[in-house]
């Protein structure tokens, strides 16, 4: 008689969920990354440029320039504000994710351990038949004894 746990289609079942969402936690946070990143290499233009632009100032600067350099700024700030609110989806996004692996894992862990009790509970019972099946050996060997 060998152990079958009733409920390992359901363990199964949600062993391949985790592992889905797990994979979607993980694109979620390269799309993240990725979002985060673009935003970073946006602030970084826009300082550079007003640094460039604050030197220029210095040393001299036509007005059709001082007018270009601000149009960029101005450019480069609705793409920071674009960024910006798309890192925070993803931020949001990754989170939720997070949030649904948590319960997961916590899902399969009952599973996992109702299946530690119930092949726990199996053992017992086996050893529990064993040990009557001995039981009736040892007395039908001392009855056979007795009756010769």
């Amino acid at each position: 008689m060998s152990y079958q746990y009733r409920f390992q289609r359901i363990l199964t079942l949600k062993e391949k969920e985790k592992n889905e969402v797990h994979e979607m936690y993980k694109g979620s946070i390269v799309k993240f990354e990725q979002a985060a990143e673009k935003l970073y290499k946006f602030l970084k233009k826009k300082e550079d440029l007003e640094s460039y632009q604050a030197q220029k100032l210095q040393s001299g600067f036509s007005v059709q320039d001082i007018r270009h350099h601000q149009q960029f700024i101005t450019n480069i700030e609705k793409s920071i504000t674009y960024y910006q609110d798309l890192v925070i989806q993803a931020r949001n996004r990754m989170n939720w994710y997070e949030e649904k692996l948590v319960d997961m894992n916590v899902e399969v862990k009952k599973y996992e351990k109702m299946k530690v009790k119930d092949f726990s509970r199996f053992l017992q019972e086996r050893k529990k038949d064993e040990s009557k099946q001995l039981d009736e050996v040892s007395v039908a060997q001392y009855l056979n004894r007795g009756i010769r």
